[in-house]
């Protein structure tokens, strides 16, 4: 069985997540959808926030799981069982950043990453212009699913004083 591990903050989860794991999904017999928790970052939503809403985000997939986890990624995989990392990739720059995780990872723990390029709709989308475009009051409607955008909305209302 081949199990890869889809990491990332999602502070909030966008459609683009959403569809790197469905197509993870499709490439492997399971996915777990790793959240970085750590209490002492500030985020728009917590950690227990931020799980619901993946889980929420990603009920519909077979053999998909969400976790949470600290430290290490390649410790994560270990424990995980995972050889294999998914990341999405919007463009070059996602690549410049990522590449020395990816030989890092492989360096720590043979753990190999798996890049899957970001759909064209998605190339633009990602949870810090969402939260900035959505806090300057424009539409973000169509990068987040129903529920996320209206958990943003409200956060960001809260966080307004209104």
């Amino acid at each position: 069985m081949t199990r890869a591990v889809c990491p990332g903050t999602f502070d909030p989860v966008t459609l683009g997540h959403v569809d790197v794991v469905e197509r993870a999904a499709r490439l492997f017999d399971e996915v777990v959808v790793a959240v970085g928790v750590n209490a002492s970052k500030r985020r728009l939503f917590d950690d227990a926030e931020r799980l619901a809403m993946l889980v929420e985000a990603t009920a519909h997939l077979p053999g998909v799981r969400v976790e949470g986890f600290t430290g290490l990624l390649t410790d994560f995989c270990t424990a995980q069982g995972a050889d294999v990392v998914v990341k999405g990739l919007r463009g070059a720059g996602d690549y410049e950043y990522e590449l020395p995780m990816a030989r890092m990872n492989d360096h720590l723990s043979g753990v190999e990453t798996v890049f899957l390029a970001a759909r064209p709709q998605f190339t633009h989308v990602s949870s810090s212009l969402v939260k900035e475009v959505a806090t300057l009051g424009g539409d973000v409607a169509p990068f987040l699913s129903a529920a996320v955008h209206d958990r943003l909305l409200a956060r960001l209302a809260e966080r307004a004083g209104g």
